[in-house]
């Protein structure tokens, strides 16, 4: 029978890269990556005993993901300053680098729960999926996108 912590040690491994993922979606900064990534880890870790595999276990890492994030998000909503830089940060990208760049940043003002939507949607994951990882039908899901989209197009690129 296989330990709580090699089970642990092989899930981490295997889903490093959807963990990472998820703690980018939420901060550019590598210091902060890395303490949110920590950060699912012990939740992960906490919650692991208790996972009782009705849903995927990809599944369950998402949703422990973006709740850890969206989490550290509130609370760093608090500490927030504005940096005003009279920079081009584009002028040295090609046009699809900036284009990508624009689109990052229009998605890094949603609100974080239509953040982790996007996220989830960008990565692929089918409509059920994701409206089994954020707890919403998959209806709302088709809904929330289309208005997501909507809002993307209509912001500036202040």
């Amino acid at each position: 029978m296989e330990s709580l912590e090699t089970k642990f040690a092989e899930m981490v491994r295997e889903n490093k890269s959807t963990i990472f993922t998820v703690c980018y979606m939420f901060s550019k900064d590598q210091e902060e990556v890395n303490d949110l990534f920590q950060e699912v880890l012990i939740n992960l870790w906490k919650g692991l005993a208790s996972f009782k595999g009705e849903s995927d276990i990809k599944t369950w890492i998402y949703r422990v993901s973006l709740n850890t994030c969206i989490s550290f998000e509130r609370k760093k909503k608090h500490e927030v300053l504005p940096l005003e830089m009279d920079v081009n940060l584009y002028d040295d990208c090609d046009d699809d680098t900036r284009q990508i760049k624009i689109l990052y940043h229009r998605i890094n003002r949603l609100g974080v729960f239509d953040r982790a939507i996007v996220l989830l949607w960008l990565e692929n994951l089918s409509y059920d999926e994701i409206a089994s990882i954020v707890g919403i039908s998959v209806k709302n899901v088709s809904v929330r996108l289309v208005r997501i989209k909507e809002q993307l197009k209509n912001m500036s690129n202040d």
